[in-house]
């Protein structure tokens, strides 16, 4: 599996080796969405991935999904946190993006000082509950988003984008995967408008791609990264057809020719079935990338295929900060808890030892 080990080039991002850490929600931030100290220990503890591409951050006041304690990128007080969180990872060595996110019809009134959640489509997350401060609810109806407010949300990623260049981030994420404002506009099943934001999937794709535009104009193609998830049914999605869906971002992704691709493989609940990877790569002639229950061993014979760049991996980051030594060693690999994943507090979080620790 050395070949995980081996230096690459995705965009003008260096990376040492091939192991990426994913985007991994843990709900550590303050009541205002601003970075804490515990966060600065936790991707410090884990600057030896590849890259770290942070947990989803909020792009714009108002649109809380996971409790009121995830992060945001809006304010001086939060670019000003997360510069701790660059500092320490660039002093130990590492890379971090920032995964720009807009939580979308999975945002609720109860974290939102009452504020209806926006969508595509005024069509509510179905048969699922979330965490508020009055326990476990069910998702509101969302109201649609009129054309004209578009440009304010594209803004929004805009200024989001400015704001991770001045927190010393060396790149972005575009989040438009597992449910998730963007994905609402990508797919099917929860796109229903007419009009230039629906339809065929020219029309769906439209958001995504504007966006993109939007902040390549800050950072470049080669710093910009964006992650799909055409068939996960997380957040009640669904598409008619994501292999098309595929394609078509794929072709208007390398056509801009961003650092990377990242392509969520499957599903979480195994409930749609596909292959996506193909028409990804077919499509997409740059760097690109998966996710979703990889092995090392499976990750190293994709690389060495030429099928993918890199490989990222999320919970196994969760209980081995130093997972890229464990690889590299043949290690065993500690299975993280997940009652401890969104619980405030070091445990769980940054009380897992590295290899050899006492």
């Amino acid at each position: 599996m050395s070949i995980l080990h081996t230096p690459v080039t995705l965009g003008a991002l260096e990376l040492p080796n091939r192991l990426i850490m994913a985007a991994l929600t843990r709900c550590r931030a303050d009541a205002n969405h601003v970075p804490t100290g515990l966060m600065v220990e936790y991707y410090t503890q884990r600057a030896s991935a590849g890259l770290i591409i942070s947990e989803a951050t909020m792009v714009m006041e108002g649109n809380s999904a996971f409790g009121g304690t995830e992060p945001g990128i809006y304010s001086q007080e939060q670019v000003a946190a997360w510069q701790k969180v660059t500092g320490a990872v660039h002093a130990n060595g590492g890379r971090i993006l920032l995964q720009l996110w807009h939580g979308g019809r999975a945002c609720h009134p109860l974290l939102n000082g009452g504020a209806q959640p926006v969508a595509p489509s005024a069509i509510a997350i179905a048969n699922e509950e979330t965490h508020t401060p009055e326990g476990k609810k069910p998702y509101t109806v969302p109201r649609a988003l009129e054309d004209a407010e578009i440009p304010g949300i594209i803004e929004g990623f805009r200024l989001a984008a400015a704001n991770a260049k001045a927190a010393g981030f060396d790149g972005v994420q575009i989040h438009a995967a597992n449910g998730y404002l963007i994905d609402e506009f990508l797919r099917d099943g929860t796109n229903h408008r007419t009009g230039p934001y629906g339809g065929p999937i020219e029309n769906r794709a439209r958001l995504l791609l504007e966006i993109t535009d939007a902040v390549i104009s800050v950072w470049g193609a080669g710093r910009v990264s964006v992650r799909i998830s055409p068939l996960n049914s997380y957040n009640d999605m669904r598409d008619s057809d994501p292999v098309a869906l595929t394609r078509h971002v794929a072709q208007a992704l390398d056509a801009r020719g961003i650092a990377f691709f990242e392509v969520v493989r499957g599903d979480l609940y195994q409930i749609q079935t596909g292959d996506v990877l193909a028409p990804a790569r077919a499509a997409f002639h740059g760097a690109l990338v998966a996710n979703l229950g990889y092995t090392p061993e499976e990750a190293a014979a994709a690389v060495t295929s030429g099928t993918l760049a890199a490989v990222v991996f999320g919970r196994p980051f969760i209980g081995n900060p130093d997972f890229v030594a464990r690889v590299a060693s043949g290690a065993p690999v500690v299975e993280s808890d997940p009652g401890t994943w969104y619980r405030p507090g070091a445990a769980g979080y940054t009380d897992y030892p590295a290899l050899g620790a006492v």
